[in-house]
């Protein structure tokens, strides 16, 4: 992810119609909202047809873009040129395609359930041995080291930016790792292990929650309140939405899955008292990590929700500046707080798509009215900040391309559907997403492969190194959610 610190951290059914589009509540916003729920045509077809391109899309990245007797991965390929990059992708880009065959596995899983058993029955198992073998060699990104936190000082095993050519051996000292490429691992860990019952991919996922959580700053205020928040990595100070958000929805996945037991955990705190004793104590895990879910979604709402209701880049304006400052208590050295006084940085698509998953999770933990009222506003204010009608093409609706930025969107898109149960207006910015799938795949298909944008074409990519193997996970994972959603819309 170290390319992040550039930018700060089926048919063609679905049809927006132009007189569905005006919008009288939101009279002078750039793009007006859909305000009718557009309807998914044939609904077994279209999910048919989701699911097998994201398949497609999947099965062709894994040939292009991987090595296959390494299993490393290639950031870019050029399908004109049939040129692969000579640059290595992170582990942040590698997860993404940890994230489009969780999604594939969920859409045609919800396809069994809806009574089409075809495509199950023709790959899950070997998606399931891929993932496998995608979780294996992420092992060429680990890397074991010794970290100095705001309670303790302690040995961790985690997931470098970089990809190194022995397992095990990555450097993850400094800013080597960062918190959100752990949390993004965290989440597709627990989408398997619920995809595939393994438990050995809920104790990763328990053992990288116990590392990033160890990144909260449990320092005090001078009102006796935890500072709170997570730095972007242990190397930085900035507190970022990305290395917040992305945690809140598998903290709410633990709780559930703890919920009915007895199963206790380790928490480590500062006294409120002194305000400097660090204290431990045993806690219930159902209990733990829906507390933390819901304090990571409070902090991050109140530093990071803008005026144009989005989520800002992160906390900066360190005082007195961003180095990493530490305290020394009883001859035992802890990491110190370091003040930060302002929200800066551009407002991108993912650090809104968390937070619409977590509202949406957290509400169906807690039943807690005020996560449906957030995910309404959030959904809305969402969707007026980056979506624009006509700027491609008249009656679709563009999403910003430059930078990672089609990956971010697909984490929006994840937000609109993990929103429908309590707001299913969300439905209308799915089928959004799904024209601009749809109009790429049958305008712009090149050998299988899709630009980076879906409504211009491949442009200067033609000459260039291509498009990013993460953007074609992404269009996958995209397709897999849209097949999902149409079955869900089939069942109900």
């Amino acid at each position: 992810m170290s390319l992040k610190n550039i930018v700060t951290c089926i048919a063609s059914a679905s049809v927006l119609s132009g007189s569905s589009l005006a919008s009288p509540i939101h009279p002078i916003s750039k793009s007006p909202i859909p305000t009718e729920i557009s309807s998914f045509d044939s609904h077994q077809k279209q999910s048919l047809v989701n699911l097998q391109r994201s398949i497609d899309l999947v099965d062709l990245t894994i040939a292009k873009y991987f090595n296959p007797e390494t299993f490393e991965m290639r950031r870019f390929y050029n399908p004109f040129t049939e040129a692969k990059s000579d640059e290595r992708a992170s582990v942040w880009m590698y997860s993404a395609g940890i994230e489009a065959v969780n999604a594939i596995l969920s859409g045609i899983k919800t396809a069994k359930q809806a009574g089409d058993a075809t495509l199950y029955d023709q790959h899950y198992e070997r998606y399931v041995k891929l993932l496998d073998k995608l979780y294996e060699n992420a092992d060429y990104y680990l890397g074991t080291f010794e970290l100095t936190s705001y309670t303790q000082t302690k040995t961790w095993s985690v997931y470098a930016v970089d990809r190194v050519r022995e397992k095990g051996k990555a450097n993850v000292s400094g800013i080597l790792n960062v918190y959100d490429d752990q949390m993004w691992l965290i989440r597709e860990l627990l989408d398997s292990y619920k995809l595939t019952g393994k438990s050995t991919y809920l104790q990763k996922a328990e053992y990288l929650t116990s590392y990033v959580l160890d990144g909260w700053d449990v320092t005090r205020d001078e009102q006796g309140n935890e500072n709170g928040g997570i730095p972007w990595g242990p190397g930085y100070t900035t507190k970022h939405a990305c290395s917040n958000g992305p945690l809140i929805s598998p903290l709410v996945w633990l709780h559930e899955i703890y919920k009915e037991k007895n199963d206790q955990i380790e928490h480590r705190y500062i006294d409120e008292k002194d305000q400097k004793t660090r204290r431990t104590e045993k806690v219930s895990k159902q209990a733990y990590y829906l507390n933390y879910a819901k304090a990571i979604y409070d902090w991050q709402k109140k530093h990071l929700l803008n005026a144009k209701g989005v989520y800002t880049d992160m906390m900066g304006g360190c005082v007195p500046n961003c180095d990493i400052r530490y305290v020394t208590l009883d001859g035992e050295k802890y990491r110190a707080n370091t003040k930060l006084t302002q929200a800066v940085g551009e407002s991108f698509t993912y650090n809104s798509g968390t937070m619409l998953s977590g509202a949406a999770d957290l509400f169906r933990a807690t039943k807690q009215a005020s996560y449906v009222t957030d995910a309404k506003l959030l959904t809305d204010k969402s969707f007026l900040q980056f979506a624009t009608l006509g700027k491609d093409l008249p009656q679709y609706y563009s999403f910003g391309t430059d930078g990672f930025k089609n990956w971010f969107n697909g984490i929006l898109l994840r937000g609109y559907h993990d929103v429908i149960s309590i707001d299913n207006k969300a439905g209308n910015y799915l089928a959004a997403f799904q024209k601009n799938l749809d109009y790429g795949y049958e305008h712009f298909n090149k050998d299988g492969f899709l630009p980076t944008n879906l409504l211009a074409g491949w442009q200067k990519e033609k000459q260039g190194q291509g498009v990013e193997g993460m953007f074609m996970f992404t269009y996958a994972a995209q397709y897999a959610i849209l097949g999902k959603y149409s079955y869900e819309v089939s069942l109900k």
